[in-house]
């Protein structure tokens, strides 16, 4: 086997690991970073190569560019355990080995980077697919029992509508009709989810931009929409209208959430080896929808994709419900993760086995 061939090798290998995998030169620059590594940090390989990134994964009291230097200097391994990490826009736990290596003239640091949390985001993840499935059972159920009666309400009330003289009394029809037919708005949202996606190839940049737009147009001037896509993402399958309407619905929330002032970030990213409910995926899009607003209560929370769960008084509930839905049906899902003045919500589409192989480098940003 080739040196060119056979770091290809060693690269596929570690592109396949769960946890993240770091290599410094013995100047502490980056040399490598695996698929983990990106989606553990956030960052792009390609963007970073060749930097000092210590003081941006670590604060200096958890893991120093002198303590690395000692592992250099002495040949020693060090370890250490439940380091709180929040300085990249989210928090985790993880756990840090860092091993010298000794190549030749070329002295480097590898840095192995373990999420312990990492197992609790699989088990939410197929929790919000079983709650999911649960709620719409349910949902069904009862648009269909609705469904009937409110139709038949309806044509009673026209019917009493022609019969009656005065205005005044034809008055209160009209409010039942109106009523009924908001009713009827209301159960037809809650059955359209379940139609089947009409899937082809798209490029999920498009979708996010129609998005924009949109949200664009209902925003105040004292929101400001901030794009962060990765370029190197191939076209995904997909049905390019539910994809609209599922990542519509979130974005309207964090709209909903931010108010007249605060900030909506609309970001995309490329992973390897993701768990997407109960199936691990080689290749994933993950679309990030952060805002600035207040935060969701942590109860709330817990049921935020629940039908007819809300935090505001005008809201019905299913905007999330459905996005949840839709995004469920191209094999994806959607996590949600808050804490005052910092919301994300997380969606979670797998790729094609075909593009594992022909993907370009990952997550470019512009």
């Amino acid at each position: 086997m080739s040196d060119r061939r056979s770091i290809s090798f060693y690269r596929r290998i570690l592109d396949h690991l769960s946890d993240a995998v770091l290599l410094f030169d013995d100047a502490l620059r980056l040399r490598y970073m695996n698929s983990a590594g990106e989606m553990m940090f956030g960052l792009s390989a390609r963007q970073v190569q060749d930097t000092r990134l210590l003081n941006v994964l670590f604060a200096e009291d958890q893991l120093s560019e002198s303590e690395f230097r000692h592992v250099v200097d002495s040949g020693i391994s060090l370890t250490k355990r439940n380091i709180l990490l929040s300085q990249l826009n989210r928090s985790m736990t993880v756990n840090v080995n860092v091993t010298p290596l000794f190549a030749g003239k070329n002295p480097g640091v590898l840095l192995q980077v373990q999420q312990v949390d990492r197992h609790l985001r699989v088990s939410m993840g197929e929790h919000l697919l079983v709650q999911q499935n649960a709620a719409k059972m349910l949902l069904r159920g009862l648009a269909h029992e609705i469904k009937n009666p409110l139709g038949g309400l309806r044509g009673a009330a026209q019917l009493l509508d022609r019969e009656l003289p005065e205005e005044e009394l034809r008055e209160y029809t009209r409010i039942i009709i109106e009523e009924s037919d908001r009713l009827q708005s209301l159960v037809d949202r809650m059955l359209a989810p379940n139609k089947p996606p009409r899937k082809s190839l798209l490029n999920i940049h498009r979708v996010m931009e129609r998005v924009r737009q949109l949200v664009q147009a209902e925003a105040s001037q004292g929101v400001n929409i901030v794009r962060d896509y990765d370029p190197s993402i191939p076209d995904v399958l997909g049905d390019s209208d539910q994809l609209i309407q599922a990542i519509l619905n979130i974005v309207r929330n964090a709209l909903q959430a931010v108010g007249d002032s605060g900030e909506i970030v609309l970001q995309t990213r490329i992973h390897r080896q993701v768990t997407i409910g109960h199936r691990r995926s080689p290749l994933a899009i993950r679309i990030d929808i952060i805002d600035n607003g207040p935060g969701i209560d942590p109860e709330l929370l817990q049921q935020i994709f629940y039908p007819m769960v809300t935090g505001r008084g005008e809201g019905t509930g299913l905007g999330l419900s459905i996005a949840q839905s839709l995004i469920n049906q191209h094999g994806g899902l959607v996590e949600c993760s808050s804490s005052p003045g910092h919301t994300v919500f997380s969606i979670f589409l797998p790729l094609e086995k075909e593009h594992e192989e022909r993907s370009p480098g990952l997550g470019s940003r512009r």
